[in-house]
């Protein structure tokens, strides 16, 4: 008698701790998806949930038991099924999970999504971007504009020798792809090869300055100055935040203790730092297509905020965002705690055989 009181008695102190850890995690996981809630009305939810769950395990528990006496078997055993499927399965665990989960890895995800972020201010700082476009637009004019003087130098010094219709056609092919006026012809003597090589030098000076002239265009065309300056601007201004938000949530790192407000003040930063690369989204060059949509979406959402709702972080690692930041170690962890809780409630508020 004496060491079954102390079984049930144990039973109750064991579900209680179990049970605390479990409604401590769902209760985070739901103040975390809605804020506005308070934390007291979390737990009260999260208990009254994990009690029902709890009721449920032991309804199928005590349907299955053959060696007692109970009404209705079958329909005990469906409505604990539903009650566990309901208040288990589809709100504890994925909430357990969730709040496991994110105390573990939401530091090293707001650095990476900082540091990911910064690279791309530094795009619109350095403007890089627009540079390099400019920079290979020009070397693709360049190349043709070359071509084309070739095969004017081939056809004044060939045999024709001079500056004849098919000279000229090949000035006006030249001046359509700079963009400007005819290029006049040169008046000159050919008669000689020196003679001949002079004229197209002049030809050649005459083109090169002219490619210039589109070169400088072009890049009045492609880099706005005036937005430039305010893109660098913005970027310097976030890039400093950035860097300061690193070095705090590297400090809270090392000093063991994690602080929600160095992280909500990080997530913040954050924020600011995607409107500023989705404003100049043209001066940078994503690393990905996911990564342009998700700086450039209508509505952002960092990837710090999507970490605290419970739905979203459950929507990324079905699509396999979390890979290698053991969240399935995490799923059988919030099992395995429930199922603790479950198996201490059985056992202490078991029914006499018959």
């Amino acid at each position: 008698m004496e060491q079954n009181k102390f079984v049930k008695i144990f039973s109750i102190c064991a579900f209680v701790a179990f049970a605390t850890v479990s409604c401590w995690a769902t209760a985070e996981s739901l103040h975390l998806l809605l804020p506005a809630l308070p934390l007291v009305l979390s737990w009260i939810i999260t208990i009254g949930f994990f009690v029902i769950a709890s009721i449920g395990s032991k309804l199928i528990v005590d349907s299955l038991n053959q060696n007692i006496y109970m009404e209705k078997r079958g329909l005990n055993l469906i409505g604990g099924i539903i009650l566990l499927l309901v208040f288990w399965l589809i709100c504890s665990m994925p909430t357990n999970t969730h709040t496991f989960f994110y105390r573990n890895c939401i530091v090293d995800v707001t650095l990476d999504d900082l540091k990911n972020t910064e690279g791309y201010l530094n795009d619109i700082r350095d403007n890089t971007f627009a540079e390099e476009k400019f920079r290979l637009q020009c070397a693709d004019l360049e190349s043709k504009v070359n071509a084309k003087l070739e095969d004017l130098r081939l056809e004044i010094e060939g045999p024709d020798h001079g500056d004849g219709p098919k000279a000229q056609a090949i000035l006006v092919e030249i001046s359509e792809l700079l963009k400007c006026a005819p290029i006049t012809k040169i008046d000159g003597p050919t008669a000689t090869k020196q003679q001949r090589t002079n004229l197209v030098n002049a030809y050649r000076d005459k083109i090169l300055a002219q490619l210039q002239q589109r070169e400088a265009a072009i890049y009045l065309q492609m880099v706005d100055e005036r937005k430039v300056a305010q893109a660098k601007k913005d970027a310097n201004t976030d890039i400093k935040k950035v860097q300061n938000a690193i070095i705090g949530l590297n400090e809270m790192r090392n000093s063991g203790v994690q602080d929600d407000a160095t992280i909500n003040t990080a997530n913040g930063i954050l924020k600011g730092a995607y409107s500023t690369v989705k404003n100049y989204s043209d001066m940078v060059v994503f690393k990905s297509d996911a990564d342009k949509d998700a700086y450039t979406a209508q509505n952002q959402v960092t990837k710090t905020t999507r970490l605290l709702s419970v739905i979203d972080t459950w929507m990324d690692f079905i699509k396999g965002e979390f890979a290698g930041r053991g969240f399935i170690f995490w799923i059988i962890i919030s099992i395995l705690v429930d199922v603790a809780a479950f198996v201490f409630f059985d056992i202490a508020f078991k029914k006499s055989e018959y």
